[in-house]
């Protein structure tokens, strides 16, 4: 079997229906040992699809585990099997797109458990997998049984506390990555990739399938898709394009040690040390100017000829209004013990 597979086992909910809403996994696992690999092919005759184990498959995987020393996950399934909940065991190659729910949620918990980075697992048409879910305080609940769920916690005295309706639940719900810090957790979503000494201010955002090589300042907006290297800050209000909407394609990066000024953007990828200045939201067309070290105007250029460039200062000039772009002279640097 290759060593591309992942495997999850774990446990979720579903609705009366019968359809799974969300899955959790304790302990997923990317790169499979060969020796593990054999484990689940001694137990599990149908790897490839998602697997509702018996009671006597979970204890034939924890003695196979076991015998063979892998003591870690044989603990976990052991804790499984305590739960009268659904359980579901997911084998999948990280290079095939999720088909089902327990499928997609094992690919965003790798992405959150730092196991890959975004764009190392394929996640394509996640969002015609997964369902639109209210998440509350009661767990999650299909939209379609909600106002019957509402009215019993009422009648109950316990009123139901629904904290959002989407898609994708908040990350630490499911994963709280060693070594991070977020102000407000509801903004950043399960299949973020938090990088370690990572800060997450109150107004920042990191979307699913992106996210920070940390160590990060993050005050501004990290679009689906976008991957920030280590060192750099993105500013108060300052936002990163991604590729959910408009039609956009192409991958937006960020090098290490750049910095978005307060309400800047960026529809371009940055190499490292670049800078954006506060206000300035640059894209792909904007018409840039680019100086020479001694400020001579050089050439016109649209900022997309830039893209992937290391070294840039990006400003507009507060006499002419034009775009311009020079040599970085000063990258920044994050305060290491905010940081640590």
């Amino acid at each position: 079997m290759s060593s591309l597979y992942t495997f999850g086992i774990g446990v979720g909910t579903k609705n009366a229906r019968g359809e799974w809403l969300e899955v959790y996994y304790p302990a997923p696992l990317v790169n499979l040992d060969p020796e593990m690999s054999k484990v689940m092919r001694s137990v599990f005759s149908d790897l490839g699809s998602d697997i509702e184990p018996s009671p006597e498959q979970l204890s034939s995987l924890v003695s196979a585990l076991e015998s063979n020393n892998f003591k870690e996950l044989a603990g976990v399934i052991k804790t499984l099997q305590t739960t009268d909940k659904c359980i579901v065991a997911v084998l999948q190659d990280k290079n095939l797109s999720p088909k089902t729910v327990p499928q997609g949620y094992l690919k965003l918990h790798l992405l959150s458990h730092r196991l890959v980075k975004p764009h190392q697992t394929d996640i394509s048409g996640i969002f015609g997998v997964l369902k639109n879910i209210a998440w509350t305080s009661f767990g999650a609940i299909d939209i379609e049984e909600l106002p019957e769920r509402m009215l019993e916690s009422r009648l109950s005295g316990k009123p139901l506390i629904i904290d959002c309706v989407d898609k994708f639940p908040k990350m630490v719900d499911y994963v709280v990555p060693k070594g991070i810090r977020i102000a407000d957790t509801s903004r950043v979503r399960l299949g973020a990739y938090v990088g370690e000494g990572t800060t997450v201010m109150h107004e920042g955002f990191i979307n699913f399938n992106a996210g920070t090589e940390g160590p990060n300042m993050v005050e501004g907006r990290i679009s689906a898709g976008v991957f920030c290297g280590s060192g750099s800050d993105i500013g108060g209000g300052a936002s990163i394009m991604g590729t959910l909407s408009g039609g956009g394609t192409e991958v937006i990066s960020l090098g290490r040690q750049c910095l978005l000024g307060a309400n800047s953007g960026s529809g371009i990828s940055l190499g490292d040390r670049c800078t954006i200045e506060a206000g300035l939201y640059v894209t792909g067309g904007t018409i840039i100017t680019v100086l020479d070290d001694n400020k001579n105007d050089v050439r016109k250029a649209k900022a997309r000829e830039l893209s992937g460039q290391s070294d840039l200062l990006f400003r507009r000039n507060s006499v002419t209004g034009a775009v311009e772009c020079l040599t970085n002279l000063s990258a920044i640097e994050l305060n290491s013990e905010l940081h640590s």
